[in-house]
């Protein structure tokens, strides 16, 4: 199975999620209280100072984004596992992966920061290994005001070495922020938790760290 038609999957069966357990249409947009918390496992601590690779991605507005490029300046990157879609069910044992449940609202802290991010001089993105039109319905639902890029083919992932996990048979990124600056990664935010108060953290590392 191609991963364009595993995905389609996943959109249609709700990501084998279990039938028994309906969530309700708000779900998605809030953090359960009883999240367990991640740790930092060491898989990030080679980034920092790390060159960005000339790797094109397509975004969600239809654009083959350079990486290399957009690094010059200072941008942004929340990576995260993946997007549910409102109405169906969370999948059996996903609220149980640290740092695994709370896309949909940090998507929605970022689009809530972006004009403080901008005011910083920041350009912002999201990155997931979702496809491009999977992508598309979540930023359209969300009114996200950037661009979401997609390596559904892990070659930005794999050239950077970036973490990530197995559920259900499928690779998925773990959650992690970059900052790019003059071509290189500046920050790296990892463990990311609480997801939906990250890009209050991002703003405010951003604010201590001016670019002149």
């Amino acid at each position: 199975m191609t991963r364009r038609s595993l995905f389609a999957f996943f959109a249609a069966s709700g990501f084998a999620a279990q039938r028994d357990s309906p969530v309700k249409k708000d779900d998605l947009y809030k953090i359960p209280a009883d999240l367990p918390v991640p740790v930092d496992d060491g898989a990030c601590k080679h980034l920092p100072g790390m060159k960005v690779p000339a790797i094109t991605l397509v975004s969600t507005a239809h654009r083959r984004v350079n990486m290399e490029e957009i690094a010059r300046e200072r941008t942004v990157i929340y990576c995260y596992p993946r997007t549910g879609i409102p109405g169906q069910e969370v999948p059996k044992g996903w609220n149980e992966i640290p740092g695994a449940r709370g896309c949909t609202p940090e998507s929605c802290s970022f689009r809530d920061h972006y004009k403080q991010l901008r005011e910083l001089r920041a350009q912002v993105f999201g990155l997931s290994t979702q496809t491009t039109e999977y992508q598309q319905e979540m930023v359209a639902r969300l009114h996200l005001p950037f661009e979401v890029l997609s390596d559904a083919e892990f070659v930005f992932t794999n050239a950077l070495r970036l973490p990530t996990f197995q559920f259900d048979g499928v690779r998925l990124l773990k959650r992690l922020t970059l900052v790019f600056s003059e071509g290189k990664i500046e920050k790296v935010f990892y463990p990311v938790f609480p997801p939906d108060k990250h890009a209050e953290a991002v703003v405010a590392w951003l604010t201590k760290h001016p670019q002149h």
